[in-house]
């Protein structure tokens, strides 16, 4: 049985996302046949603002992405914290590189999920899975949207916890604020669900 490639890529600032991003890949890695992979979008910020916004340093284990290497992937898995509502301009800009793979629709038909960070409640926890499908339409790739598939964790209404259907999601506050054990075991059931949806995906069809 061939391997089920699905790349988990991502910008993450303060490591609220690289910290969802390392769920995905175990809940994605837990189905059998697929092997997840981490990947980073390249920065675009200058180390000196970085410096100044007081940014950690970016995970050293994880390798950036180039564009051309999407089309080794089956599936993905993207992820990105809210800038005004919207996916951070790293991502954008990522995105808008991937124009040849755009050009000949190479992507098309490979399924795809979202997971964002925001700081608040009004920060962008919808809207800025809602900016992905954009990029995901145009190249033709598959939304897979979480939908209701993580059962009463869906419902939890006795603490604070980001996501919705549309994908995992965590509330970054004033960047104090660390990822729950519940955000966790949502982004954890993402990568599964994703990874699955995906492996049939392939194995049904050779185009995928």
């Amino acid at each position: 049985m061939s391997t089920t490639k699905v790349y988990v890529v991502y910008y993450s600032l303060y490591g609220h996302v690289d910290s969802m991003a390392r769920e995905i890949q175990k809940g994605a890695n837990s189905v059998e046949g697929v092997e997840a992979t981490l990947w980073q979008v390249p920065e675009t910020l200058p180390e000196k603002i970085l410096e100044k916004m007081r940014a950690p340093a970016k995970a050293d284990d994880v390798p950036e992405i180039r564009p051309e290497q999407l089309v080794e992937a089956d599936g993905f898995l993207f992820g990105s914290p809210s800038r005004f509502g919207m996916m951070a301009a790293q991502v954008k800009a990522f995105f808008d590189a991937t124009h040849e793979l755009w050009a000949t629709q190479a992507l098309a038909g490979r399924p795809a999920g979202v997971f964002w960070s925001t700081g608040f409640h009004g920060g962008g926890q919808e809207l800025t899975a809602l900016t992905f499908i954009t990029q995901l339409a145009h190249h033709g790739m598959i939304f897979v949207p979480l939908g209701y598939t993580f059962g009463s964790g869906m419902f939890e209404m006795n603490e604070v916890k980001g996501g919705s259907s549309y994908g995992a999601g965590t509330y970054a506050a004033d960047g104090s604020r660390q990822p729950t054990k519940l955000e966790l075991q949502q982004a954890f059931h993402q990568g599964k669900y994703v990874a699955e949806i995906t492996k049939k995906l392939k194995k049904s069809s050779p185009q995928v």
